[in-house]
C-alpha cells in the first residue's frame, strides 16, 4: 500500500494522545494524589505518578529513569513513525504499532511536565491488586498484543502457502 495512507494512522494516533491527556486532565481536577474512589467490587479510580516503567519498574531508581525513559518513548515513536508507511496497509500491524505510538506520547507528555506518569486506573479482586494504569498504558498493551498476534497469525508466504510454522490458511 501507498505510504499516503500512513495519515490515518498518524490521525490515529493522535487521538489516542487526545483522550489519554484528556482523562489525566479531569483524574488532576477530581482528585488528590492518595484518593481511592470505589467504582465497582474489582475497580477503583486513584491518583498516582508512577516515576517508572511499566508496574512502576525503575521509580525509586533515583531520577535518571525519568529521562531515560522519555528519550527511549521517543527513540520507539520515531522508529514508529519511520517503519509506519511500510505497514500502513496491514491493519492489525499498523493498528498495533499505533496504538504503542499514541500510548507512547501520552506518557512521554506525563514525563516532561510532571516528572513521573499518571496513573488512574486500578482493577482488583481478592485483595490483589493490580498497579494502577492509564489510557496510554492499555493503548501500549493493547498495542502489543495486536504485535504478537500478528506474528502468529497465519500470512501467506510468497507461493501462496503460510509461512513455515504458521499453521491455518492463507
Amino acid at each position: 500500500m501507498p505510504s499516503r495512507n500512513v495519515d490515518r494512522w498518524l490521525w490515529l494516533a493522535g487521538i489516542i494522545v487526545v483522550v489519554d491527556q484528556i482523562s489525566k486532565w479531569l483524574v488532576l481536577a477530581w482528585l488528590q494524589p492518595g484518593d481511592s474512589i470505589y467504582v465497582a467490587p474489582f475497580f477503583n479510580w486513584v491518583l498516582t505518578f508512577n516515576a517508572g516503567a511499566a508496574f512502576s519498574f525503575l521509580s525509586d531508581a533515583g531520577g535518571w529513569q525519568r529521562w531515560f525513559l522519555t528519550l527511549l518513548a521517543l527513540a520507539i515513536s520515531a522508529w514508529i513513525v519511520s517503519i509506519l508507511p511500510r505497514h500502513s496497509g496491514e491493519f492489525r500491524i499498523s493498528l498495533a504499532l499505533t496504538m504503542i505510538l499514541g500510548g507512547a506520547i501520552g506518557n512521554v507528555i506525563d514525563r516532561i511536565r510532571f516528572g513521573a506518569v499518571i496513573d488512574f486506573v486500578q482493577w482488583h479482586a481478592a485483595g490483589f491488586y493490580w498497579p494502577a494504569f492509564n489510557v496510554a498504558d492499555s493503548a501500549i498493551s493493547i498495542g502489543a498484543l495486536l504485535m504478537v498476534w500478528d506474528q502468529f497469525a497465519a500470512r501467506p508466504s510468497g507461493n501462496g502457502q503460510p509461512r513455515p510454522g504458521q499453521g491455518g490458511h492463507p
